[in-house]
């Protein structure tokens, strides 16, 4: 579960978002439940019936200059309005001098008020991303993560299967790694994984009997990459005689990760087998299929086809009296 954030978290972002608190520490400590943004609106005008209140709303241009146009009566009706519901914080652009009564009802309802020198819209589009980075979904993954001809690798199984003497067979290959043995997940949008390695550990590698070793420093700059999206998962399973494993591709498996849907690739493993070119294909073959070639489904209409000509064949000779 991410962490929740809170106004203090918009100001550590001070370079990006050209913050000030003008309320000092007042609410810094609230938290911010909606990853969204948006400007009160029309219930400055006293229209509450679609507002929502617990996400930063932000005042611009329009908003201040309306505030400013009324008299003093009613200027304070309409920012008690909007102080009457629980807001995290209030944020004025461009660098605008907010009206005395708003920063005076902030106070007493302990919600900080901070000013901004961008324009408004520039100040929604660097927000956005921030708030959805910090309030994605995450998780963490036991395996290793590879970029396997640009298609994000995924290696799971047992500990001890091989996971990591894979990654390292394919680095050396000419691929790159992303992470290995622990892999931090974060969702983007409604089916985008992303992955990355932790920070402490990150493109360095356990081989047993070996110890650890530094991909970057043994393969250089081009033999890793900080993230990638996971697109296919590998598992690797100890050989089972008694199992039917897919040989045809016709049944594509699927499995789960943060509520996101990915292929789902068993490679079964038993002496002699060549698993680093076995992923290789498994690459080459998403990228096939999301380029619209499905090898296996193409084969079986072709055989289909041939049975289907074959038993016209029949049928006409059965027919033919003569």
């Amino acid at each position: 579960m991410n962490k929740p954030i809170r106004v203090r978290d918009l100001l550590a972002r001070k370079a990006p978002l050209q913050l000030e608190p003008l309320t000092g520490e007042l609410g810094l400590d609230r938290v911010i439940p909606n990853p969204e943004a948006s400007s009160p609106g029309l219930v400055l005008a006293g229209y509450t019936g679609r507002f929502v209140s617990d996400r930063i709303h932000v005042l611009g241009e329009t908003e201040v200059k309306y505030l400013g146009s009324l008299e003093t009566k009613a200027r304070r009706k309409a920012l008690e309005t909007l102080f009457g519901y629980d807001i995290p914080a209030i944020v004025v652009t461009k660098s605008q001098e907010p009206p005395a009564e708003l920063v005076e009802l902030a106070r007493a309802k302990g919600v900080p008020v901070i000013r901004t020198s961008l324009k408004t819209a520039e100040f929604f589009r660097r927000l956005k991303p921030f708030l959805d980075d910090a309030t994605a979904p995450t998780t963490t993954e036991h395996g290793s993560l590879v970029d396997v001809y640009g298609v994000g690798l995924l290696f799971i199984g047992r500990s001890g299967i091989g996971k990591s003497e894979c990654a390292l067979d394919l680095v050396e290959r000419g691929h790159r790694l992303v992470a290995d043995d622990i892999v931090h997940v974060t969702r983007r949008g409604n089916d985008i994984l992303i992955g990355r390695g932790h920070q402490l550990s990150q493109h360095h590698m356990e081989i047993r009997g070996v110890g650890l070793i530094d991909i970057r420093t043994l393969f250089g700059i081009r033999a890793v990459r900080q993230q990638k999206r996971i697109e296919v998962v590998v598992q690797l399973d100890d050989w089972d005689a008694s199992r039917e494993y897919d040989r045809t591709g016709l049944d594509m498996r699927e499995t789960k990760l943060l509520d996101v849907a990915l292929p789902l690739v068993t490679v079964p493993l038993n002496p002699g087998k060549n698993l680093t070119v076995i992923c290789e294909v498994v690459a080459m073959t998403h990228l096939l299929r999301y380029s619209g070639v499905d090898t296996a489904h193409q084969f079986n209409e072709r055989l289909i086809q041939r049975m289907r000509e074959r038993a016209e064949v029949r049928d006409y000779l059965e027919e033919d009296d003569e």
